[in-house]
């Protein structure tokens, strides 16, 4: 359920909206990558869970260009 709440939170945003929420996730999964490689990261599922959230915001990006 939690996914699609999010998916219709992407759809609802505008093309600029998208594009920062995908630098902003691009940037949180560096970070996440620099922990994880340090040993400072406790749960590595965030990595996974992060890099979902990149795949979605893309394809919500792709098909508002389709459109």
């Amino acid at each position: 359920m939690k996914n699609k709440d999010f998916y219709k939170e992407l759809t609802a945003k505008t093309q600029a909206e998208l594009s920062q929420d995908l630098v902003a996730a691009k940037k949180e999964l560096f970070n996440l990558r620099f922990q994880n490689a340090t040993n400072q990261l406790d749960n590595t599922s965030r990595i996974k869970e992060v890099r979902r959230n990149i795949a979605r915001i893309q394809t919500v990006i792709s098909a508002k260009a389709a459109n």
